[in-house]
């Protein structure tokens, strides 16, 4: 097994059992190593560290899997830890439903680079890094030995795999191939899933306490949901009363699926409009109109990938939420959100109260949101917690 050396100085974030470590860290390697393979990380001085799997193409050289010297990486491993995850969700979540669920949360379950989200019967995998992918065939198999699922499919069609020295991946990789869509149940709305080509494996699971938060302030209202994908916020937001909602999104593929769950829904003809084009161009244009609503949602794609990317990020982010402001009526409320990692939440808030100073209103949060629970964040991992957003009262 090779050893990965650090320079002196450089093992303090494993100390504080962080999972990375990055490539600046390194002072020498002892052996060769492919990539994927387990390695062992040790100070300056040869204390011994860690044990993760060594990604040479990746500037976080070693995800870590294990802080135990004594704990050897083997299919039993992952198997432990699969379990681990998988009782966290029976302890907090009800799983009576066939509702969408995420069942590992990479790092944040000790499993980096590992995502595996539940839709009915069927599993839907992302393996972002070498380690996973490395012992890919172990997972699969254990996550079908746990789950009793009819398949697995993997959906590694995403651009991160590239730092990681790995191509895109997408296929069935255990059991059945998931039909064209999935049903699965949120509440009492019900939503079609289209697992093989949607957003992220298909929907966005991790905004589904937020979709019940709006619900909540949707009955009698006037709904704009922008950004609005296969229509999540949107039918929550009719199935509780809304008197009238706006879904806006540049696919007219997702538009016709959302267009699909409001007819599943009962909710797909009086009160439904959906707009394909650009949402910061059809804002405008409502605000030029003065046309006024009661309740916004903005759950935008990511702004940013990078920290390079966060100037042009902080000022999309402003630009849509100054146009909302515009757009609601006083006593008006506005559900925003970032998924950029990069924008943290204190940056965000910021954000948002910039634009409500330059739109010359007065607000106020009534909460601060962030991902379903199904969605943790490890304490020694705050970077998990990617998904912030605010719930804000207009004066």
């Amino acid at each position: 097994m090779a050893i990965i050396v650090l320079k002196q100085g450089r093992e303090k974030s494993l100390h504080r059992r962080h999972p990375w470590a990055f490539s600046g860290a390194v002072a020498s390697i002892k052996g060769a190593a492919n990539p994927g393979e387990t390695v062992e990380i040790v100070s300056a001085d040869g204390a011994w560290l860690a044990r993760g799997a060594y990604s040479p193409q990746s500037q976080i050289v070693v995800r870590i899997w294990s802080f135990e010297q004594a704990q050897c990486i083997s299919s039993d491993f992952f198997k432990d830890r699969l379990v681990s995850a998988l009782s966290m969700r029976k302890s907090i979540l009800d799983q009576r439903e066939p509702a969408g669920l995420r069942l590992v949360n990479a790092e944040s379950d000790a499993l980096p680079g590992l995502i595996v989200d539940r839709y009915g019967e069927f599993l839907v995998c992302q393996f972002l890094s070498t380690g996973v992918e490395f012992w890919k065939p172990v997972i699969v198999e254990t996550l079908a030995e746990l789950t009793g699922c009819r398949g697995i499919f993997e959906r590694s069609d995403v651009p991160v795999r590239k730092k990681e020295g790995l191509p895109p991946q997408k296929g069935v990789l255990f059991g059945q191939e998931p039909p064209e869509f999935v049903e699965i149940i949120e509440g009492s709305a019900r939503f079609l899933v289209d697992v093989r080509t949607g957003h992220k494996t298909g929907f966005y699971l991790d905004q589904r306490e937020n979709r019940r938060c709006v619900a909540q302030f949707s009955r009698n209202a006037e709904v704009l949901n922008c950004f609005s994908y296969t229509g999540g916020f949107g039918v929550r937001a009719m199935a509780a009363g809304a008197r009238h909602l706006i879904n806006i999104d540049a696919s007219e593929t997702a538009l016709e699926i959302s267009r699909k769950n409001f007819r599943m829904n009962a909710a797909g003809e009086s009160g439904v409009e959906h707009m394909n084009g650009d949402v910061f161009e059809i804002m405008r244009n409502f605000r030029n109109n003065k046309r006024r609503f009661d309740l916004v949602v903005l759950d935008p794609p990511k702004f940013a990938d990078s920290r390079a990317q966060l100037m042009r990020a902080a000022r999309g982010y402003k630009d849509i939420n100054y146009l909302a402001f515009q757009l609601l009526r006083p006593g008006g409320m506005l559900f925003t959100f970032s998924c950029s990692g990069a924008v943290s939440a204190e940056l965000f808030q910021k954000i948002v109260a910039g634009a409500a100073l330059d739109a010359g209103r007065e607000a106020r949060i009534i909460a601060e949101l962030s991902q379903a629970p199904d969605h943790p964040v490890a304490l020694n991992f705050p970077e998990a917690r990617y998904l912030k957003g605010l719930h804000v009262y207009t004066i």
